[in-house]
């Protein structure tokens, strides 16, 4: 009796831990999240930094010119900030979404095909924009790429939704396959048209292909806003599904959660995150496979807290990789798809070597 009465005087004691943990996690990632933000506000090859931000409010004001000081701050590096910060939290959040639908810590928007399908998409549109893809690029102009990139997402999404869905259901390991299939099938078809292509359309499907931030403007900081709220709306209300498809697929129903409803809205949210990542960014990897096993390493598998940090851990991984492709090989800078591979590719091998992948605990 005695054990069993410290048994329950530990259970308050563990939980309150645990969710002192996860609390410290989030605030952990938040503040490097803000630290990144202002190096990469502060940091490039011009000279100037945030010393000159009362500058540009005196310019603002009328009171001062701040011309340089204002198209530096101001028109190129905050949107880009902005956009490095909607990326990651994007990307990272898909990959910790579809870990936690299938139980499987390697699921990534890249291995199932939605990230594939976005960059076939938008190779499509670099290669033949000035012949068949030109009626396209007339309709929607300087966004015809952001489009196409989403759309690719969209159609390869749907496609492999169509493949896994049996009598109202959807098969997760039938749609884990179909989309590691759809994923090669994205590659031949962009491997083909590249050798189509000519030195032009190659050296810029090229460059897209690695990632990259350079292009980050307010029109495409305002094009994925409505997709940044639609994710933080969200994304609070699967924790409990998350966690619950944890336990299994059958013993999320029997505790009352909608699997099939539940298992929809991710594949929803997945594809609109990383459609909308590629389409401004280009193939940024590691990032949904990475932060959030870290994050699960760090506070364990309560998607309270996955998802949150994941988010804000996303974010400022990919902000802190952007600043050292600026300033590698100044004045140019390096491809941010590069500077991700370099890095997270010896944390992932990192975590398997000590602590190994075999689960989602």
């Amino acid at each position: 009796m005695t054990l069993a009465r410290e048994q329950v005087a530990e259970r308050p004691e563990r939980a309150l831990t645990r969710h002192a943990l996860g609390t410290r996690t989030i605030w952990t990632a938040a503040a490097l999240l803000a630290v990144a933000a202002v190096a990469s506000l502060s940091i490039g090859p011009t000279g100037i930094s945030l010393d000159a931000l009362p500058t540009v409010i005196a310019g603002l004001l009328g009171w001062a010119d701040s011309g340089t000081e204002h198209l530096v701050l101001i028109d190129l590096r905050l949107p880009r900030t902005l956009m490095g910060a909607f990326v990651g939290a994007a990307l990272a959040a898909a990959g910790a979404l579809l870990q936690g639908m299938f139980r499987n810590p390697l699921a990534d928007p890249a291995l199932v095909g939605i990230s594939n399908g976005a960059a076939l998409a938008a190779v499509t549109v670099i290669a033949f924009g000035n012949s068949f893809a030109a009626s396209w690029v007339a309709l929607f102009g300087v966004y015809a790429l952001p489009f196409a990139a989403f759309a690719g997402a969209l159609t390869a999404t749907l496609i492999l939704v169509a493949i896994a869905s049996r009598h109202g259901t959807l098969a997760i390991g039938t749609f884990l396959l179909a989309g590691i299939a759809l994923a090669a099938i994205s590659n031949a078809l962009m491997g083909l048209i590249s050798y189509l292509s000519d030195d032009r359309e190659l050296r810029d499907i090229t460059l897209w292909s690695l990632g990259s931030l350079s292009g980050a403007s307010w029109p495409k900081v305002l094009a994925i806003t409505p997709f940044a709220v639609g994710i933080l709306l969200v994304l609070p209300r699967l924790s409990r599904a998350m966690n619950g498809f944890l336990l299994g697929e059958a013993e999320a129903y029997h505790l009352g959660i909608d699997t099939e409803t539940a298992k929809r809205i991710v594949i929803v949210i997945t594809a609109a995150a990383v459609g909308a990542a590629v389409s401004v960014a280009g193939v940024v990897g590691f990032v949904g496979l990475v932060v959030p096993h870290m994050v699960r390493l760090v506070a364990g598998p309560d998607h309270r807290v996955v998802l949150p940090a994941s988010l804000l851990g996303g974010g400022a991984m990919v902000l802190f990789a952007d600043v050292a492709a600026r300033m590698t090989i100044m004045p140019a800078e390096l491809p941010l798809g590069i500077v991700m591979a370099a890095v997270g590719g010896p944390i992932f091998l990192h975590l398997i070597i000590k602590r190994g992948i075999g689960g989602m605990e």
